[in-house]
C-alpha cells in the first residue's frame, strides 16, 4: 500500500493578512543587495516586480526627488508598504468610500492623515484605502517596497481639490504590466 500525499494545511491556502504583508516588505527592505540593485532613474519612478507571500502582488519602487503617485485606492486589495531609503510622505483619508457608482464626492474637515516615513517605517492598510505617496525630497531619491492581495484587480485614480475628490479613471494591470 502506498501513502497518500500529504494535503496542504488550511493554513497554507489562507490568502495573507496585512500583518504578514507588512512583515514581507519589512523582510524586503532590510535585503541591501536587492534595494541596492534597483536602477533609479533621476526623472521618472522606477520598479521591478517581486515575488510576493501567498500569491501576492509585490513591487520594488524607486522614487526620484520631487514625485508622487497622486491620489488613487487598491480597489479590493489589502496591501503593506515601507519605504527602504530616504523617505516618503502619505497623505490618506480616514473615511469609506462608496466602492462604485459615484463621481464627485465631498469630504468632511476630519477626514485627512499624514504620516512621515523614514527609512524603516512602513504600513499596511485595508480595501479601498484612498491614499498619495510622495518623495517631497529637492535631492534624493527613496526607494520602497509594497505588496498587495489580492493583486491588483484595478487602481482608481482621483483629483483632490480642497475637500472635492473626483474619481478621474480606472486602471487595469495592461495599463501598467
Amino acid at each position: 500500500m502506498s501513502a497518500s500525499p500529504a494535503l496542504p494545511s488550511v493554513s497554507s491556502l489562507a490568502p495573507p493578512t496585512q500583518a504578514e504583508l507588512l512583515d514581507f516588505v519589512r523582510r524586503t527592505a532590510a535585503d541591501a543587495e536587492l534595494i541596492d540593485s534597483l536602477p533609479l532613474d533621476p526623472e521618472g519612478r522606477t520598479w521591478v516586480r517581486l515575488e510576493g507571500p501567498g500569491g501576492s502582488e509585490a513591487w520594488l519602487i524607486g522614487w526620484p526627488p520631487g514625485t508622487g503617485t497622486g491620489w488613487h485606492d487598491h480597489a479590493e486589495s489589502v496591501g503593506a508598504f515601507i519605504t527602504a531609503a530616504g523617505e516618503l510622505k502619505e497623505n490618506s483619508l480616514a473615511a469609506r468610500l462608496p466602492a462604485d457608482g459615484w463621481k464627485t464626492l465631498e469630504l468632511s474637515d476630519d477626514v485627512d492623515r499624514e504620516r512621515r516615513l523614514p527609512a524603516g517605517k512602513g504600513r499596511s492598510f485595508g480595501q479601498h484605502h484612498v491614499h498619495e505617496v510622495l518623495n517631497e525630497s529637492t535631492d534624493a531619491h527613496a526607494i520602497s517596497v509594497h505588496a498587495y492581495y489580492p493583486p491588483l484587480p484595478q487602481i482608481r485614480r482621483y483629483s483632490r481639490t480642497g475637500q472635492i475628490l473626483r474619481l478621474e479613471h480606472v486602471e487595469r494591470p495592461e495599463d501598467w504590466q
